[in-house]
């Protein structure tokens, strides 16, 4: 029992020494940090953003950058496009690097190898190109069209059976390709 509220005590002076701000980083995933001094702190708390496999929502936890350049960033990385430095980055987004210098301390660039042959390919539905669905074993070249055309006549696909019931596709097909296609 006393071995229990020691360690408890040691537990409740560790939680008060740790920052808000690293609470917040870990416990909401959705908090956006807000200035450059958060940045900072953020990266001696441990905080990491790799540039090369963050979504929309990881650019957004990022001060100063707007859905947009958020988009823009995460389709060009779907795209194949690795980013090698920050230099890769302000280009990308036609911006002076000077300006997300202050970023520097939590942007990671690390290197990833194109997917092994025997890790499935997976297409995001509402980004993927005609050329990326064609990759994707079952998928011929008209239903690469298909859903290229569908998405862009009638929105974002919200899910697997939505694509399923606006393509007409067999129970069959979506098993396979579900595998291969997320949203």
């Amino acid at each position: 029992m006393a071995k229990i509220s020691v360690v408890l005590k040691r537990w409740q002076s560790l939680k008060a020494q740790l920052h808000p701000l690293a609470e917040r980083l870990i416990y909401d995933p959705t908090y956006r940090l807000r200035s450059p001094q958060e940045v900072q702190l953020a990266a001696e708390l441990g905080f990491i953003l790799d540039v090369n496999r963050a979504t929309v929502d990881d650019w957004l936890r990022l001060p100063g950058l707007s859905i947009r350049q958020a988009q823009v960033l995460t389709r060009l990385r779907q795209s194949g496009v690795q980013f090698h430095a920050l230099e890769d980055i302000a280009a990308a987004l036609g911006i002076p690097q000077s300006q997300l210098q202050p970023l520097a301390p939590v942007l990671s660039f690390r290197y990833y190898d194109d997917p092994s042959p025997l890790q499935p390919l997976r297409v995001c539905l509402n980004q993927g190109t005609a050329a990326q669905f064609c990759r994707v074993p079952g998928v011929t070249a008209s239903l690469a069209q298909t859903i290229v055309t569908e998405r862009h006549h009638r929105g974002r696909f919200h899910d697997m059976a939505d694509f399923q019931r606006r393509l007409g596709l067999s129970a069959e097909t979506v098993a396979d390709l579900m595998h291969y296609l997320h949203c």
